[in-house]
Formats: C-alpha cells, structure tokens, sequence
C-alpha cells in the first residue's frame, strides 16, 4: 500500500482516466496487461455504481516501438516516431478492449481539435454520445499526424483538457509514483509525501522532476494538467497505478495520493466564463420558450422567433425574450445561417432541413447560464 495517507474523494459522476506509459508498455516486451487489468477493473466498478469514466491512455509509440526492434536506433525521426504511433494505437485499443465486454472506442485528438471551436464541439458531442451509449472512450493524442504535439505536447495536458471537454467532475492520473514529494523520493532522504495541495504555486512547480524514459512527461506535465484543471473547477488525484491496493481502495472512494483541490465549482467556472465572454450575436424566443429557460431546460428551435448577428457554431450568444429583455447567454449549437433555417421548427425536422444534426437543441441547457435576475444565489433558477 501507497505510503500517503486514506484521504476521501471528491465526489463525483464523470472523471477522465490518465494511464501513461510506464504503467502499459516496456522498452522491449511493448504493451503489457499487468497493470492495466486494476485500472479497467476500477473503471467498471464505477460504471456499476453509475458513473461514467474516459480513458486518457498513452503506449500507441512504445507499442509501435516494440513490434519493429531492429528499427529501434532509426525510429529517432519524427516521420519514424509517427509510423510507430500509428503501429501502436491498434495495439493499444487491443489491449484495452480486452478488458471490457461493452466496446472500446477510439478517439484520437491533437490540441489544435480543442483550440478550433467547430472541431472543440465536435470532440465534446461524439465523446458525450459514447457515454451516453455505454461505450468506453479511449482518448489519445494524434501522434501520427500532429507534428507540434508529439514534439511537445503530453496526454497529461490532453487529460485534463479532455476533463474540461467532457465536464468531468474529476481527474484521475496514474503513474508510477505514489504521488507528489517535495523532493525526488530515491534522491532526496527528507523528501516528504505531500497528499492535499490547494494551490499549485511556483514552489510546488519547482518540486517537479523530469520526463521519465518511455513518456512524453514526468511531475512537471502532472502538475500542469493538474493546476489548468483546478480553474476549470476539476480536482485532481494523482496516484500510484502499479499498486493494486491503491487502485482497488480509489474504486471505495478512497484516495491514497495526491489530490489537488479545484478553485472553485465546475459549474461556476463554465458559467463565469459563459457570462462574460464577448458575444457574437442573439436568438429572440417566444414566451413558451422563456418559461422553459427558466425551469432549466434547454433551448429548442421551435421556440426561436429570430436570428440575429452572424455567430459561428460555438460562438457565446444572447438569448432574448421577443421584447427584447435579456433572459440568458449561452453557446451556439448551430451558427447564424443554420439556425435561421430551423428557426421555430421542430427538433426532428433538423436533419431533413439541414442534412445533418449536433444536437436537438439550439443551445443545450449545459452550456447556458441564466442572468442573475432570474436565478437565486445558489444557481437555481427563481420562481
């Protein structure tokens, strides 16, 4: 068992999943199932209790890397590190589907996907579709085609991008230490476990180690991810994978490792943001539809008497009532030329209209906040 301290998880109903290299793959035997069984294991007794889990997993490169050995000293290039990626990720959905009866899915992603709003939306409703279909997602930076990515980027960051994405209550990253030290544990003899950190400040930065052999990170990229999903109201537990105890007490609720507290609600951070983001233009709806808003739902077209401004799909507009008040702000399902098209028509005319459908509605009460006006200070909205 972890040397950290029995400290309770956060509650939650989603949590995004990070497994890293060290825990799935060797530099010569390649992916192994040896740790990854207590993980799965984990991942579906919390299906059981109602949850929901995404995988974040990396091993596609090291996987490739052990299929070809001879080529090992030439797969240096960043065109031979791709082919490996690319060898690798079927590898890897093996052996991750290995483990579940209901099917694994793959989702590759670059973080140019999650910085373009079309491509951001697009991620967020196919891997909000998966789970809503009772799939597992397994997540995975685009090594073979995202040059910038592989050079730099780590599937830490994408986790805890992935977490913000899905609205995960939760980060889970696993690793092969118990979780952070002050100092490196084999090197330093007064290094002390620290198990609760609410704020990641330069000190706690410069504790940080470096890169490990077969990943793309280390203590640094866990700290990172770790501190971008704090603002989006995301704690994060960061533990030991190699222990099976640890892995089977997390699965009770009980975290022996490091969690890092969330600034803030989950909720508060999207809707601060949708509040105050610039606004690129509005939807004017009949009274059905404002009594709708009010109750919490989402906003359907068939209750949008007018489009106006020329916003993109993932832009923050206004929603009005038809004398003009402002009742809400939220983002666009679909952009301004679209949505005039299925201006009060109903949700199941979109596809015929369209030739394609996001969603039935025209902003989805998730990505909507009400003005303070119209709900109480505890986000619930006002009779």
């Amino acid at each position: 068992m972890s040397a950290f301290a029995p400290q309770s998880l956060p509650d939650w109903k989603r949590a995004v999943l990070k497994v890293g290299s060290s825990l799935l793959a060797s530099a010569d035997t390649g992916l192994s199932p040896r740790f990854a069984l207590g993980l799965a294991q984990f991942v579906l007794a919390s299906r059981q209790a109602g949850r929901e889990v995404v995988i974040v997993s990396s091993g596609a490169v090291a996987a490739g890397r052990a299929l070809l050995p001879k080529n090992g000293e030439a797969a240096q290039t960043m065109a031979a590190k791709q082919a490996l990626a690319a060898l690798g990720q079927a590898q890897l959905i093996a052996l991750w589907q290995r483990f579940f009866e209901l099917p694994a899915a793959q989702v590759l992603l670059t973080h140019d996907d999650l910085r373009n709003r079309r491509r951001y939306l697009n991620a967020r409703s196919a891997l909000l579709e998966l789970l809503r279909l009772g799939a597992i997602p397994i997540v995975n930076e685009n090594d073979t085609v995202a040059v910038d990515e592989l050079k730099l980027g780590d599937n830490d960051n994408l986790a805890a991008a992935v977490a913000s994405l899905v609205d995960a209550d939760l980060l889970l990253i696993a690793t092969d230490i118990g979780g952070l030290y002050s100092g490196h544990p084999q090197r330093d003899p007064d290094a002390r476990h620290l198990a609760r950190i609410e704020t990641i400040t330069p000190e706690v930065m410069a504790m940080a180690g470096e890169a490990g052999a077969l990943g793309t990170g280390g203590m640094r990229t866990k700290l990172e991810a770790a501190a971008k999903a704090a603002q989006a109201g995301i704690a994060t537990a960061l533990f030991c994978g190699r222990d099976a105890a640890t892995v089977t007490a997390l699965g009770q609720g009980t975290l022996h490792g490091s969690l890092f507290t969330a600034q803030g609600s989950r909720l508060s951070a999207r809707k601060q943001w949708l509040r105050h983001a610039p606004a690129a233009g509005a939807l004017r709806i009949d009274a059905g539809a404002c009594a709708a808003l009010l109750r919490g739902a989402s906003l359907l077209p068939g209750g949008v008497r007018h489009v106006e401004g020329d916003f993109r799909r993932g832009d923050v507009i206004e929603i009005l009532a038809e004398a003009g008040q402002l009742l809400a702000r939220g983002q666009a399902q679909y952009n301004a030329v679209d949505g005039a098209r299925i201006a009060g028509r109903h949700s199941r005319e979109i596809e015929a209209v369209l030739g394609f459908r996001y969603d039935e509605a025209m902003v989805h009460r998730d990505d909507l906040v009400l003005l303070a006006s119209h709900q109480s200070d505890h986000g619930e909205v006002a009779a």
